[in-house]
């Protein structure tokens, strides 16, 4: 397991730097293409020699620290690049390189006569390099170096198309307010440093495990650590850039900001669960900010137009779902919700790349209708996307979202869980109207001129690859009375302190299985209700009228934008024309150095009145010199 480990991370640095270098003369798509797959491709295989070689480990031997050599050695501050092979982190790389490897082949298709191809795929590959030092790392700058690296690439595809401005702002608007939550990460890992003398994850969560439960310090890193996780996976207040992050090319969508990147908070803090375990308030701000969130996202989903702008406030919402799980103290059903996002959500993403494809570039689901005949592999894909991520059985869907409802009403109570069973309502709700306006009901595009065709077999064979995924993938979290939880029980070791401490201090009632189940049914029963009321409210509209009311609040995003636009952004803008550019910079800055040349200058011409030029005056000076150096020899 050691003698190859660093394969995982060379093959795509490989990939990334033939084709970052060499891309431009290789002058074959097929070449760059496949030379970016088949990289990806084989940390997918090393990725599943260490799931079987870890498997065949006893469950407390799961847990191997990999140090190459000393990175960062500076008084006591010693930081190595180590890496931590664990369960937790090898079903991050399956996914990570399972699903990078579909969305590289689908690439090749929708990329297709781009003049960035190869620059695209170098993006690709040094994105994979980059989240696979996040999700190994063992050490927190090492992991900071993979959350900035991953951060790095999203502004680099999002705004892969430079010569269109909103493509521009967009990447822009990422970078920035992911700095904000990058802030909290670095505050959190100073203090860690200070009081705990290490930068070692491991070793930093077994300094903790002595620690009472409610400390303040605990609480204040996890506050902290849970801002950077706002900031990378678009949660409450800095939600607002991954919407805009759909003006990049779809399969970035699908990767970077649906099925991986965006992951990394909800990793992350589920790697460092025994903090949050050790820190309720904490736990509970995860609660009530990932419950929000998916309340929020999913409203503002219902009146979006644009089929990518639906699926990211989609995501915002799935990944609401996910931080509530970890509220809750459930770590391995939010992972278990990643896993089966992954799948469900690249296949939607990859579907309305599909359509967009089809439809010459149009994106306004208001212009699109009666598809599922033109396009019947996206169609068919696409709906089994759908009826995934609604939460129909047996789907993968289904079986992590309903574990997390069920993990809220059991460790949080009946209010949370209307709450978040509302918002599974809207889910189905908004992925329905999608549907419906897109494959159903008549064309309210113009036929004469736009002919919708099916994506070639590049783009489709990952669609139904990963259709199938979303099938079977919530076979690896049946609940208890089903049969055997695979996923639970391999992640058992992972989170084996905090499920310790869980069942010691917080003591949360459980249900019997009857209840259970009513619990699972009505669930279901909201899914379909709300699949119903979409179809029949949208299978009839042809036109669509200028929203009004909250419909319109809803059309506009509540106007958060605006908002911290008005409330935020105008006024730092202000502050920086007015107070550091005008006052701090003009008057301040260059008025020391201004005024410091002024003065020079004006001693010098007083100073040049010295030379007259007249021989007497330059005699008389030295003479007078004279007489006073004799002066102070002799008396002093």
């Amino acid at each position: 397991m050691v003698d190859f480990f660093y394969l995982i991370f060379l093959f795509p640095l490989i990939g990334f730097l033939i084709n970052g270098l060499f891309g431009a003369k290789l002058k074959s798509e097929k070449l760059i293409g496949s030379i970016a797959s088949i990289t990806v491709f084989i940390s997918f295989i090393i990725s599943i020699i260490l799931l079987i070689q870890l498997s065949q480990l006893p469950p407390e031997g799961r847990g191997i620290i990999i140090n190459y050599f000393d990175w960062i050695n500076a008084g006591s501050l010693n930081s190595s690049v180590s890496y931590l092979i664990d369960p937790l982190s090898v079903v991050m790389a399956l996914v990570v390189t399972g699903v990078g490897f579909l969305i590289h082949v689908y690439s090749i298709g929708y990329m297709h006569g781009d003049r960035g191809f190869a620059r695209f795929f170098a993006y690709l590959n040094l994105f994979i390099f980059a989240m696979l030092n996040l999700v190994f790392a063992d050490n927190l700058v090492l992991v900071f170096l993979g959350w900035e690296g991953v951060g790095l690439c999203s502004y680099l595809l999002i705004g892969f198309w430079y010569e269109k401005k909103f493509t521009g702002d967009a990447a822009k608007k990422a970078f920035i307010v992911n700095r904000i939550g990058d802030f909290g990460y670095m505050i959190a890992m100073f203090i860690v440093f200070t009081v705990f003398k290490t930068l070692s994850i491991s070793t930093f969560l077994t300094s903790i495990s002595s620690y009472t439960v409610g400390d303040t310090l605990l609480q204040i890193i996890a506050l902290f650590f849970f801002l950077a996780a706002t900031g990378k996976s678009a949660q409450i207040p800095l939600f607002v850039w991954l919407p805009d992050a759909m003006a990049g090319p779809t399969p970035v969508s699908a990767l970077i900001h649906a099925a991986t990147m965006v992951t990394a908070g909800v990793y992350f803090l589920c790697r460092t669960s025994l903090l949050y375990t050790l820190s309720p308030i904490a736990s509970t701000v995860v609660l009530l900010i990932g419950i929000a969130t998916a309340i929020l996202a999913a409203s503002i989903a219902i009146k979006q137009n644009d089929i990518k702008k639906v699926l990211a406030y989609s995501t915002v919402s799935q990944l609401g779902f996910m931080f509530v799980a970890i509220g809750v103290k459930a770590y391995y059903v939010a992972i278990f919700h990643l896993v089966t996002h992954a799948f469900f959500k690249a296949l939607l993403f990859l579907g309305s790349g599909s359509v967009i494809h089809g439809m010459k570039d149009e994106q306004n689901i208001t212009k699109m209708g009666g598809l599922k005949d033109k396009m019947k592999v996206t169609y068919i894909t696409f709906i089994i996307g759908a009826l995934t991520i609604s939460g129909i059985p047996p789907l993968a869907g289904f079986f992590s979202k309903d574990e997390i409802l069920f993990k809220t009403f059991e460790n949080a109570g009946i209010g949370f869980y209307i709450l978040l069973l509302f918002t599974a309502g809207l889910t189905a709700f908004y992925m329905y109207r999608l549907v419906t306006l897109t494959f159903f009901g008549k064309p309210r595009y113009n036929t004469e001129v736009l002919q919708p065709h099916e994506s070639p077999f590049t783009m489709t064979v990952p669609l139904i690859v990963l259709a199938i995924l979303s099938i079977v993938g919530g076979f690896i979290g049946l609940p208890h009375f089903l049969g055997y939880n695979v996923l639970e029980n391999w992640l058992d070791p992972v989170f084996l302190k905090s499920n310790q401490i869980i069942n010691t201090f917080f003591g949360f009632h459980s249900v019997n299985i009857a209840f259970e189940l009513l619990l699972l049914l009505l669930s279901v029963v909201v899914a379909i209700i709300a699949i119903l009321i979409a179809y029949r409210i949208y299978i009839k509209i042809e036109t669509f009228p200028e929203e009004r009311g909250f419909k319109k609040i809803l059309a506009n995003k509540y106007y958060v934008d605006e908002i911290y636009d008005k409330l935020i952004v105008t006024p730092l803008l202000k502050i920086s024309e007015i107070a550091l550019w005008k006052i701090f910079d003009i008057k301040v800055i260059d008025g020391i150095v201004n005024n410091i040349a002024i003065f020079l200058a004006k001693l010098g011409k007083s100073w040049r009145r010295l030379q007259t030029g007249v021989i007497q005056d330059y005699i008389f000076v030295s003479v007078t010199g004279i007489i006073l150096i004799f002066i102070y020899l002799i008396f002093y």
